[in-house]
C-alpha cells in the first residue's frame, strides 16, 4: 500500500510539473514581448542646425514654439566636440514628457564629408542621452544639412539603439546637396538612396522645402529638397512632401517661418 501511495505521489508532482512548463515559458516570452512594445512617457524631440550653425540656433525657434504651448517644453543643448566629447547647457525638467534637446557640432562647416562626420557624433551624442535617460520613442528635426545628419543616423545607427523615431520633419535639406544639373546624383545621395531600405518602416516623414524663387530657397535647388521622395517614399509609414512660399521663405529664415512652426506644432509636436 505504501509503495502504491509513493507512485501516486510521484505522479500527481510529474503532473503538478508538466502543468507548469508552459508557465516556465510563457512568463519571459511574454516579458519579452512588453518590453518591445513598452513606450516611455518621455519622447524627446531632437533638432539638428545645418552648416555653420550652433547648438544655440533654434533659441527663437523653441521660443517661439512654448509662447502658445499650454505645457513650457524643456530644453536641453548638446555640442559634440570633435573627439566625441558632450558639453551641455541646459536642462530637461522632471516630468516634461516632450522635451526639446538640440545637437550642434563643434566643427558644423558644411560639405559632404563632415556631413558623414556630424551623423557619428549625433550617434554617440543620442546613445549618452537614450542611456541617461531611458527614453523610447523620440521625434526630430533638421534644418539643411541638419536633415541629412537625421537621414544617415536613420539609416546607419538608429537600429543598434533600443528606440524607435516616431516623426522627423526635413527642412530644406539638400538630399543632392547643392547641385543644380537634375540629372546629375552626387555620391551623398546615391548613398542615401542606396540605403533607404534600412529606414525605419514605422515613421512618419515631412519633408518641407522654401521656395523664394521657383527654382530654389535662394541656397538649396528645389529639386535636391525634392529628392527626399526617393529615399523614403515606400521606406516609410507615411511620407509627405511640403512648400512653402511667401514671406520668409528663403533658406535661412525656414525655421522662424510662421507657416512651418505652425506645421511644427501640427505635425511634429501634435
Amino acid at each position: 500500500m505504501r509503495h502504491t501511495n509513493l507512485h501516486r505521489l510521484w505522479a500527481v508532482l510529474l503532473l503538478l510539473v508538466v502543468l507548469c512548463l508552459p508557465g516556465f515559458w510563457w512568463q519571459p516570452h511574454q516579458e519579452k514581448i512588453v518590453r518591445a512594445n513598452y513606450q516611455s512617457l518621455m519622447a524627446p524631440v531632437f533638432f539638428v542646425p545645418g552648416s555653420s550653425a550652433t547648438q544655440n540656433r533654434f533659441n527663437a525657434l523653441v521660443k517661439e514654439l512654448n509662447r502658445e504651448s499650454p505645457t513650457t517644453h524643456s530644453l536641453l543643448r548638446v555640442e559634440v566636440m570633435t573627439n566625441g566629447r558632450l558639453e551641455y547647457s541646459g536642462n530637461l525638467k522632471q516630468g516634461d514628457e516632450r522635451p526639446f534637446i538640440v545637437v550642434g557640432f563643434q566643427n558644423h562647416r558644411d560639405g559632404p564629408v563632415n556631413v558623414r562626420k556630424q551623423a557619428v557624433w549625433f550617434a554617440t551624442a543620442f546613445q549618452a542621452l537614450e542611456k541617461t535617460y531611458h527614453f523610447t520613442h523620440f521625434s526630430a528635426m533638421g534644418h539643411s544639412n541638419g536633415g541629412l545628419v537625421l537621414t544617415l543616423f536613420m539609416e546607419h545607427d538608429l537600429a543598434k539603439t533600443k528606440t524607435k523615431i516616431d516623426r522627423l520633419m526635413t527642412i530644406a535639406t539638400p538630399f543632392n546637396l547643392e547641385e543644380q544639373d537634375a540629372a546629375v546624383d552626387t555620391d551623398l545621395f546615391k548613398e542615401l538612396s542606396g540605403d533607404r531600405t534600412n529606414l525605419p518602416r514605422n515613421a512618419t516623414v515631412y519633408s518641407i522645402a522654401g521656395s523664394k524663387t521657383f527654382a530654389s530657397d535662394g541656397i538649396v535647388p528645389f529639386d535636391s529638397v525634392n529628392r527626399g521622395k526617393y529615399i523614403f517614399q515606400d521606406q516609410v509609414k507615411h511620407f509627405t512632401q511640403i512648400t512653402v512660399t511667401g514671406a520668409n521663405a528663403n533658406h535661412a529664415d525656414l525655421p522662424e517661418n510662421q507657416q512651418i512652426v505652425a506645421l511644427i506644432r501640427q505635425d511634429l509636436l501634435s
